[in-house]
């Protein structure tokens, strides 16, 4: 499908020919803005872990996309300053959210959206000149086969049993709409049902419970006293950790709810957002990947649902603060003693995922005091940022009482694995590496 969607200008006199370039690198770097806001509330609403993964990193992907297209529109005359994604654009995207089924929305996102993004890309390699635009198309020849490969991983996701033609059908009529050829009486469904985030989270067939820390090894897999005790056995540590580590699947699902609500970010904040996301997509998988290696059983290890259940129902701002300025900052102590034990091991692999686990949340950290004025700007708050984070984390306090600790144990004591097991099992050798 053509790019063409905005009427040329009539008269770019002695620059035409760039204009009109700089016109479709602007709708191309407007797309990609507007998937890597929208995709993202696809995160907390598919369930398997890989199928989270692959969304945050097509979506980080699609941020590099778009920085680079930025970049290079802006030595373009006619691309614009603003950083802003216009309404007509927006609108399609906001529609494409809409449906509850999390099979339903990956059709419309990967067999309409995403293709459409792709013959975008492809187009502007035909209206361009070989030699005269070559910074362009060589960054566009670089994202087709990003593209090409997102439509390749996506593929073993989508859901064939189910009937998604009409809802595709329905978006590739509300992209058309960006075209003269448009359909100007198409109903939109996102005007009369906007999107809200879901109330929790969905995490496919795994077990669930409120939380994995506690200081009872009989209750939870994580015994918060055990992590810090210098008589804990090492291989324990490494266990209780890859199990963290994976329950930052936690932060993977809250923090992708953020995008949609700070649409009027500066793009450099959602770059950040993204990669940020995608640290912590990684994060969890070096549990998920590391614990069957350990020969633990991943159906056995609850998702831990609080988090989020507790940080939707609070406001953007304040679930970004308690991120980065409360729940990462305040985990370096401890995650240090943790690295410090796990050396014990002589495990190269271990260490150097806590290695980059922590450096990569020394980087969050950063983003926070960088972004967390600029999501508290955009959300109407004008008090001190020291005062906005008490505030925050006394209503996470509030919040917690109302809407934390109501997830059962999807596991019996005897199902689920516990600090109990895992002692058991490092003791006599299984689970030890």
């Amino acid at each position: 499908m053509s790019t063409a969607t905005l009427t040329p200008p009539s008269s770019g006199g002695r620059t035409a020919a760039v204009q009109e370039m700089a016109r479709l690198q602007r709708e191309l770097f407007e797309l990609e803005r507007a998937f890597i806001s929208s995709a993202t509330t696809l995160v907390p609403r598919v369930g398997e872990p890989d199928l989270k993964y692959l969304v945050c990193q097509h979506v980080w992907e699609s941020a590099g996309h778009a920085r680079f297209l930025r970049e290079r529109g802006r030595e373009l005359t006619g691309f614009g300053k603003t950083d802003s994604v216009r309404p007509a654009i927006w609108r399609v995207f906001a529609e494409a959210i809409t449906p509850s089924d999390p099979d339903t929305l990956l059709a419309g996102f990967y067999r309409v959206l995403k293709p459409h993004v792709l013959a975008s890309y492809r187009h502007y390699l035909e209206a361009t000149h070989h030699l005269a635009d070559w910074p362009s198309r060589k960054l566009v020849e670089e994202f087709i086969g990003d593209e090409e490969r997102h439509a390749e991983e996506m593929e073993p996701h989508l859901n064939e049993s189910v009937d998604t033609h009409a809802w595709c059908e329905h978006l590739s009529s509300a992209i058309a709409t960006l075209h003269a050829d448009g359909t100007a009486d198409l109903t939109w469904q996102h005007e009369a049902a906007p999107y809200t985030h879901p109330a929790t989270c969905n995490r496919g067939p795994y077990p669930l419970c409120s939380s994995v820390f506690s200081k009872n090894p009989d209750e939870t897999p994580i015994v918060r006293d055990w992590l810090e005790d210098p008589t804990t056995d090492a291989r324990v540590i490494r266990v209780m950790i890859y199990i963290w580590l994976m329950m930052e699947l936690d932060a993977v699902d809250y923090l992708a709810t953020v995008f949609v609500e700070t649409l009027e970010a500066p793009f450099d904040l959602h770059h950040d957002l993204a990669r940020h996301l995608w640290d912590e997509s990684r994060h969890s998988q070096f549990g998920y990947r590391q614990l069957p290696k350990l020969g633990f059983d991943l159906m056995t290890i609850e998702h831990s649902l609080d988090l989020y259940n507790i940080l939707v129902q609070m406001p953007p701002a304040e679930r970004y603060a308690l991120m980065t300025m409360e729940f990462e900052a305040g985990s370096f102590a401890t995650k240090a003693t943790i690295m410090d034990r796990i050396r014990e091991l002589n495990d190269f692999e271990a260490d150097t995922l806590l290695a980059f686990d922590r450096n990569d949340e020394q980087n969050h950290v950063r983003y926070g005091h960088q972004w967390l004025p600029e999501i508290m700007k955009l959300c109407g708050h004008e008090e001190s940022v020291e005062d906005f984070v008490k505030s925050a984390q006394t209503n996470f306090a509030k919040m917690a009482e109302i809407h934390g600790n109501k997830t059962p144990h999807s596991l019996s004591p005897e199902q689920r694995l516990t600090g109990a097991k895992i002692l058991a099992a490092v003791t006599r050798g299984s689970g030890s590496a």
